[in-house]
């Protein structure tokens, strides 16, 4: 599976899901933010992952956050 963003394939890193055309995991720049960095931190540390494609991978988690919320509300 891939897509503008994001890649997940067997053969890299076991499938772990990474940042297009690199072998950073998206949890990286999670973890990162769950430790107060922000995202300029995370991408000074990590080069390869364009700006566009953090701020992509975040819009696609809150889209996905708002789907589930809408469809559970009470």
């Amino acid at each position: 599976m891939s897509n503008e963003f994001m890649q997940c394939s067997k053969d890299i890193l076991g499938g772990v899901p990474v940042f297009f055309g690199t072998r950073v995991p998206i949890q990286n720049m999670i973890d990162y933010l769950e430790a107060g960095d922000t995202i300029d931190t995370f991408l000074e540390d990590f080069p390869t992952v364009k700006k566009i494609q953090a701020i992509r991978a975040l819009e696609y988690a809150k889209t996905k956050m708002l789907e589930y919320a809408y469809e559970n509300v009470a």
